[in-house]
């Protein structure tokens, strides 16, 4: 029997997801949770050979757990379920050792057929995900920028905003110091403004306001 966890802050999702896998031959669902911090609990107390695992939970950005829950629990296969097209999140998450990737307008029989791939070890893309990735041309970002704690601050204060002066003075940094952050985080987003790369790491849920 498959061991399956389903990892998703919207319950209804939960719920449907659970009700469908549980009737299928040779699939049993043995955890569901709503929260990063509830799946790490339980995966200490239960074996699972497949994790689907929202990309955007409230407690957590999905895409830093990845690497943690396979070097402890190596024997797990992950696919992300995502509302999100960019090649950026898509590559991410493939990188960090994702082994399928599936947006949550898919059909069932592809999320049925993902789990079955990659427990052959095969990597697996929904349709419309195939597509992006196929499409991705040299411009944008190939991947979600990696940020220090430093720069989740500092964007995560002038996405209030605060003013340069005023982040310097909170966070008990220089001005150069923060301009220098922010010259870093507009190159790492690849924008021309600070204002965007605010909205991309909202988007990839990287900074919570």
């Amino acid at each position: 029997m498959i061991k399956i966890a389903i990892t998703d802050d919207h319950p209804l999702l939960l719920e449907g997801l659970k009700n469908i896998l549980s009737q299928q031959e040779n699939f049993t669902v043995v955890g569901c949770y709503s929260s990063a911090s509830e799946l790490l609990t339980g995966l200490e107390n239960q074996i699972i050979d497949v994790l689907l695992l929202d990309i955007n939970l409230s407690d957590s950005n999905s895409i830093d757990l990845i690497k943690p829950i396979l070097k402890k629990y190596p024997a797990t296969q992950i696919m992300m379920l995502s509302v999100h097209n960019e090649f950026a999140v898509i590559n991410s998450t493939l990188e960090e050792g994702a082994m399928g990737y599936i947006q949550k307008n898919a059909l069932v029989t592809e999320i049925i057929l993902g789990i079955q791939m990659i427990l052959k070890g095969e990597k697996f893309l929904c349709n419309q995900t195939q597509k992006i990735v196929e499409m991705k041309t040299n411009s944008g970002l190939n991947a979600v920028p990696k940020l220090t704690r430093r720069e989740k601050e500092i964007l995560l204060e002038a996405s209030l905003g605060l003013t340069t002066i005023q982040i310097a003075d909170k966070l008990f940094i220089s001005p150069h110091t923060v301009e220098s952050h922010r010259k870093n985080l507009i190159v790492k987003f690849k924008t021309t403004n600070l204002s965007t790369a605010i909205k991309l790491a909202m988007e990839y849920g990287l900074v919570r306001p």
